[in-house]
Order: C-alpha cells, then sequence, then structure tokens
C-alpha cells in the first residue's frame, strides 16, 4: 500500500498543449461568471504529490464559486512524463434550475486517448432553453467518436465523447468547450434563485446526488488514486473534493 500523498507544488510544465489550452480556456471563462469567489480547498488536496508505478504523479485542483453554481472544480494532473488529465466540473447551486458542466481530457505521448464534454441535466431533462442552445450549435466531426460508459446514463443527448487524432481536431474540440461554457454562462446570468424549500429546488439537490452517485461508479479513477496513495485518501478525496454530495439548499 502507498503512503498518503504530499502537498507539492504541481506546476503545469510538460502538460500536453491541448490539457493547457482548454485549462487556460476554463479559466478565462469563470471570471466573467457573476460574483465569482474563491472557493476553500484543504491545503493537502490543492497541490499533491504521489508516486504510481514508480513515476511522480503531480495533481492542482483549483476552485471558484459564483452566483449560481456552488463549486466550479478544475483539476490538472499529470505522471511522469505520460498521462496528463484535466478533470473539471461545474456544479450548480440547487435552488437554480442549471445543469452540470463537465469536461475532462485523458492525453499520453501517444495523443489524446479521450475528451469528453457536457451539460449534464441534474434531472431528467436539459432546460429548454438550454438545450435549444446547444441544439444550435455548429455540427463538428471528429475521425474517431467514443463509446460512452455503462454509467453514462447522466449525460444529455449533446455530450461529446471524441478522439481528436490530429492538432485541427483538439483546436475544435477546445471551441466546442468554449460553446458549452458559453451556453451555460448565459443561463447563469439569467438564473434566479428559488427557496431552498421549493419543490423545484428540493428536486434539483436530490437529482444532483444522483449525478454525483453516479460519477463515483467510475472504478478506474479510484484504482488510480487508490495504487498512487491508498485507499482511505482515494475514498475522501472522491467523496470530498471530485463529487461531493451538495449539501442541503
Amino acid at each position: 500500500m502507498s503512503s498518503a500523498p504530499s502537498s507539492a507544488a504541481a506546476n503545469s510544465g510538460g502538460l500536453h498543449p491541448l490539457v493547457d489550452a482548454l485549462a487556460e480556456r476554463i479559466r478565462d471563462h469563470w471570471q466573467h461568471l457573476p460574483e465569482l469567489a474563491p472557493l476553500a480547498v484543504d491545503p493537502e488536496l490543492e497541490a499533491i504529490s504521489g508516486s504510481l508505478d514508480g513515476e511522480a504523479l503531480f495533481i492542482r485542483n483549483e476552485l471558484r464559486r459564483c452566483r449560481g453554481l456552488r463549486k466550479l472544480h478544475l483539476e490538472t494532473a499529470r505522471l511522469g512524463a505520460g498521462l496528463q488529465i484535466l478533470h473539471c466540473v461545474f456544479f450548480p447551486d440547487p435552488r437554480y434550475d442549471l445543469p452540470v458542466f463537465g469536461a475532462d481530457i485523458v492525453a499520453g505521448p501517444a495523443g489524446v486517448s479521450a475528451a469528453i464534454v457536457d451539460l449534464s441535466p441534474v434531472l431528467s431533462e436539459l432546460p429548454a432553453g438550454i438545450a435549444a442552445a446547444l441544439a444550435a450549435r455548429p455540427k463538428r466531426s471528429y475521425g474517431l467518436e467514443r463509446q460512452l460508459p455503462a454509467w453514462g446514463s447522466i449525460f444529455s443527448p449533446h455530450v461529446r465523447f471524441v478522439r481528436p487524432s490530429s492538432s485541427e481536431e483538439e483546436a475544435a474540440f477546445i471551441e466546442e468547450v468554449g460553446e458549452f461554457l458559453q451556453v451555460l454562462s448565459a443561463a447563469v446570468q439569467l438564473a434566479e434563485a428559488q427557496p431552498p424549500d421549493h419543490p423545484s429546488t428540493l428536486e434539483r439537490w436530490h437529482g444532483q446526488g444522483r449525478y454525483c452517485k453516479q460519477q463515483k461508479q467510475n472504478d478506474k479513477t479510484r484504482r488510480v488514486l487508490e495504487k498512487a496513495f491508498n485507499p482511505a485518501w482515494a475514498e475522501r478525496y472522491i467523496e470530498e473534493l471530485l463529487f461531493d454530495d451538495p449539501p442541503a439548499p
């Protein structure tokens, strides 16, 4: 069993260009969200170092919040000179009728093996305005469309899960993520809060809990964290940071 992780200055040097470019696009986007503010994160979970199969593993977590979104989480990770990961989720405040934004990239020496982006409904379907805006986006095609995992029923019909095979496709994916973010940003600007005890608020709260439960079924993430650190730490990282259950409204 590996030891617990230690804090480290996990800089982004050496990240795949797509990971680096998308992280910057996301950071730039959230600067325009209303009432943006830092979100406290345990220093032990902010910059982390460990070891996996003899290679150094670095993880960096950045957290914000804004009106309408309870948590904006951007994680970048690097394993040695090989595997690189970007994981980003924006969780809505259940008082607002907003979806969950998610984007992930997995890259290695051979290129990008997976890239996914979605605005996922917390209930059975997306708000009508958001669904219409996503449907109106330009249609892009990639050489390889990937199949959603078995637990992927949480995603919307507009989810893009691809394997970009060229710099042009990587650039297209960044633009696509930007469009998803623009749709969300427009919805955030217009959204109005409902009372904490409103039936719709409570329904969205339960729905977001189901989303987090489904995401926790991704055993691949858990196995990597357990191997790099230890099972107890992996459980804490997943439950407290990656997919924490939404606080009661």
